[in-house]
Formats: structure tokens, C-alpha cells, sequence
């Protein structure tokens, strides 16, 4: 059976390879490492590239951290006072080009000391500006990589994200989605250990692909001011979801986890506009009629 050593190991080496992935897509910056020791038990690697040719800033992290079980996740996710392991890698990415989408990654696995255990993650899609075609391939893409394990995992992840990533104050999408899903294990998916495994590498695996088809296809468009403006606007959306409703974001900050290795999925910059209504016929109009719940992006584009 796959150990929580091995899963470590594996993310770790994810990790590289994306980063590796990124710099040269980039063609300009490079990472930058700041390791990390969590005092109550393991740590972590936190890569960050800012300034880039095609990156504004983004993070690429990776964590195994273990030790005595909060209290404040013992109370959340009903379990018991035990020890916990935890494993994973995210990414978030916001480039500098209005036209190019920030993207979000976190691929994870959690062991009690007892044996329990699940795995957790996703990919989603926040393009500044959407239409008709702006999540059909990257929803083809997770749809490949559910298929491989399960017909049936697309379609229920799919409606997970759009249910998860949703700013319910501003009642819109984060942006057009993806997949996301949380506490898979042997008793909740009928599959074994490995099987659920080799659906979580195929996730994280789906994530240069992905991000290379969009940045390559946005990157040279041209902007203006305004272009930036709404980028500006729409990074503002994306830190009200992280700091108001990640999970992940609460986790780490109740677990003990390292504050700046958090917080990096936050933009450079952002902005907030009182009461911005952009004219329903403009691009930044447009786009606000996309965000919505259950939209069949296969379809769109």
C-alpha cells in the first residue's frame, strides 16, 4: 500500500518539475526558495517568482507537517484528538498580462495517527475577462484526467468547484472553475488507496499543460490602461475569497503554518472600486455574466 513517505516524496519532486516547467515558460525570472521549519513538527519549501516576463508574482509551495491535531480541526472536520500528517503542493499564479488567467492548484493528502486518511485538491480557472470559450479547455483537460479513474468524477468534482470557489457575498464565481475535491478515501469512493492516489498525481500532473496552453495563447495581446484596471478589480474579487472563505487558508493559519507561505496566493497589487458597474456591453460587462454556477463549459467555445 502507498505511504505517506512516498506521497511525500512524490510532491516533492512535482514541485521541481513545475517550477522548472514555469521558469522556462517565463524565460526571464526564477524562483526563489525559502525553506521553513513548522516548530510543532515538519516544514516546508516555498518558492515564489516575481517580475517575471510573464509572471507578475506566483508561488509554488510544498509542505509536510505533522504533530498533535489542533483543536479548531478536530472541531471542524470531527476527529479525534490525534496526531495528523499532512502533505501537499499549491500554486497560484498572477501574471502580468490582463489577458493571461491567474490560476490555482493544491493537490494534498491527510493521515490520523490512527490510519485515517484522504486526499484533497483541484485546479481552477480565474481569467480576468471571460467568454463564451475561456474554460472549455481546461475543463477538457480535467475531464481526461477524472476520466482515467472514474466517469462519474467530472461532472461531480466540476459542480464541487463551482459550489467551493464562490464569493458568496458578491453571489459570483470565482471565475470559470474547474475541479475540486476533499476527503477521498477507500470508504467514500469504493477504490482503493492507490487507485485515489494515481488520480491525485493526474491532477497535478494536468497543471502545466493547462497553464502553458493559456499562457501561450494571452501572453502577446495587447492592454491599456483600462485592461489593467480590471485586472486590478478582479484581483481584488480573488483576495476577498482567499481571506473570507478558503478553507485551505484557514487550515493553514489554525494548523500553525508559516504566515508568508499562505498568504502568497495574494496578487502584488489590487484594487477596490465603491460600487463599480461597468456597462453591460463592455468586455468588463460581459465577463460579470459569466460568472455563474453550472455553466457547461465542453460545450462553450
Amino acid at each position: 500500500m502507498i505511504g505517506k513517505e512516498e506521497i511525500k516524496s512524490w510532491f516533492e519532486k512535482l514541485q521541481d518539475e513545475i517550477c522548472k516547467s514555469l521558469e522556462d515558460l517565463d524565460g526571464q525570472s526564477k524562483f526563489k526558495e525559502d525553506t521553513w521549519d513548522r516548530p510543532e513538527g515538519g516544514g516546508g519549501r516555498s518558492r515564489v517568482i516575481e517580475s517575471g516576463a510573464l509572471i507578475e508574482k506566483g508561488g509554488v509551495n510544498f509542505s509536510a507537517v505533522h504533530g498533535p491535531t489542533p483543536e479548531k480541526i478536530t472541531h471542524a472536520l470531527g476527529l479525534s484528538k490525534l496526531d495528523f500528517f499532512a502533505t501537499g503542493v499549491s500554486i497560484v499564479l498572477h501574471p502580468y498580462n490582463p489577458w493571461v488567467p491567474i490560476i490555482h492548484m493544491n493537490v494534498r493528502y491527510f493521515e490520523m495517527e490512527n490510519g485515517d486518511y484522504w486526499f484533497g485538491g483541484g485546479i481552477d480557472l480565474t481569467p480576468h475577462y471571460v467568454d463564451a470559450s475561456a474554460g472549455n479547455f481546461i475543463h477538457h483537460k480535467l475531464k481526461e484526467a477524472c476520466d482515467a479513474t472514474d466517469a462519474n468524477y467530472y461532472a461531480r468534482f466540476k459542480k464541487w468547484a463551482d459550489d467551493y470557489f464562490y464569493i458568496k457575498h458578491r453571489e459570483e464565481t470565482r471565475g470559470v472553475g474547474g475541479i475540486f475535491y476533499d476527503r477521498l478515501n477507500e470508504k467514500t469512493e469504493q477504490k482503493s488507496k492507490l487507485d485515489l492516489w494515481k488520480f491525485s498525481q493526474s491532477v497535478g500532473q494536468s497543471f502545466v499543460p493547462i497553464y502553458t496552453h493559456y499562457a501561450q495563447e494571452n501572453r502577446s495581446k495587447p492592454y491599456d490602461n483600462d485592461n489593467r484596471h480590471w485586472q486590478l478589480i478582479r484581483r481584488g474579487r480573488y483576495a476577498e475569497f482567499n481571506l473570507v472563505w478558503d478553507k485551505g487558508t484557514k487550515f493553514g493559519l489554525d494548523t500553525g503554518g508559516r504566515t508568508e507561505s499562505i498568504l502568497m496566493s495574494l496578487p502584488p497589487d489590487a484594487s477596490w472600486e465603491y460600487n463599480l458597474v461597468p456597462p453591460k456591453d463592455s468586455n468588463e460587462g460581459k465577463t460579470l455574466l459569466w460568472l455563474k454556477k453550472d455553466i457547461d463549459w465542453l460545450k462553450n467555445g
